[in-house]
């Protein structure tokens, strides 16, 4: 038998289940959008978790927390950085805003796990996760983190490999000539691994580019 909390904002009461570590906004969220199966990727859920420890860090320099809240949410933070509670964060891409609802996501459930951690009520969602945030800027910071991560761990080295193939191929290859083509006619020849350098060179400046 599936058990409920009642939560309560300024829209009025939200059933959620017992067991779920968010509150009345992404509760509402999963009802009002229920569009399409693409949920939030993990590592943008990963990313998030960085940028609210940093805030909470930053929030604590300024004074706008205490050490305690601090602790509670880079604890959580990191446990998110890790892998565990991502069953926490069930929306989907469609939905409305400047990604408020996956922000609230956010701060809901580092809040709930906090004061779990805390064994007291020391965070809430907007006023200590989120203090001096707005969607507008964390969501567009999210991403850049989660680009970065993908960039330094999944391109680059895609890209490396790439090149080193290329070099294998040009000094296998070295010393054939092959007939140059343009727009079909006999053009001059050059070397095959000449042709081969023109791919390397190319990918190896889109690599600085990035």
């Amino acid at each position: 038998m599936t058990t409920y909390r009642i939560e309560e904002d300024c829209l009025g009461q939200i059933k959620v289940k017992a067991d779920k570590y968010w509150k009345s906004q992404t509760q509402r969220s999963l009802e009002n959008f229920k569009i399409g199966q693409e949920l939030m990727p993990k590592s943008l859920i990963h990313s998030f978790a960085i940028l609210k420890e940093a805030c909470a860090k930053a929030n604590l320099h300024f004074n706008k927390i205490s050490e305690k809240q601090c602790e509670a949410i880079v604890e959580i933070c990191q446990r998110i950085e890790n892998g565990q509670s991502l069953d926490q964060f069930p929306l989907h891409v469609w939905q409305t805003g400047s990604g408020t609802q996956t922000n609230m996501n956010a701060n809901e459930v580092i809040s709930m796990l906090g004061n779990e951690y805390a064994k007291e009520n020391i965070l809430h969602p907007n006023d200590t996760v989120n203090a001096s945030q707005s969607s507008n800027d964390t969501f567009p910071a999210a991403l850049h983190i989660m680009v970065a991560q993908k960039i330094n761990e999944e391109l680059l080295p895609r890209l490396n490999q790439m090149i080193e193939q290329i070099k294998k191929l040009e000094e296998e290859n070295e010393g054939i000539i092959k007939i140059g083509r343009t727009h079909l006619q006999d053009a001059t020849p050059l070397y095959f691994s000449q042709e081969l350098s023109g791919y390397r060179s190319m990918i190896e400046h889109s690599k600085d580019q990035i």
